[in-house]
């Protein structure tokens, strides 16, 4: 039984949504990823910032086996990574 972290949660549901690309700071969050606005705000007055995984919390997902690279041929702390199907049914059973 793996007993996460309210932050390595967030980072699992992040990584649900897509694959998360390493940026600089140490900090990983999906390609291309932009400031984004509020749906019900007609004027776009209030952005909404982009979520983001640090390092350290790829590290220990990664190591618990919910986390995956996704290209094998590059080191770790390049390549990108996905969700594993262990941490699909991780989300499942902890709502």
């Amino acid at each position: 039984m793996i007993t996460l972290t309210p932050t390595q949660i967030k980072g699992l549901k992040l990584a649900k949504d897509g694959d998360l690309y390493p940026q600089e700071g140490k900090r990983w969050t999906h390609l291309n990823a932009t400031v984004t606005y509020a749906r019900t705000d007609r004027f776009k007055e209030r952005p909404l910032k982009i979520k983001f995984l640090t390092t350290a919390t790829v590290e220990e997902l990664r190591n618990n086996g919910l986390l995956q690279t996704l290209n094998s041929d590059v080191e770790s702390n390049i390549s990108p990574h996905g969700i594993t199907m262990a941490g699909k049914m991780w989300l499942l059973k902890h709502k």
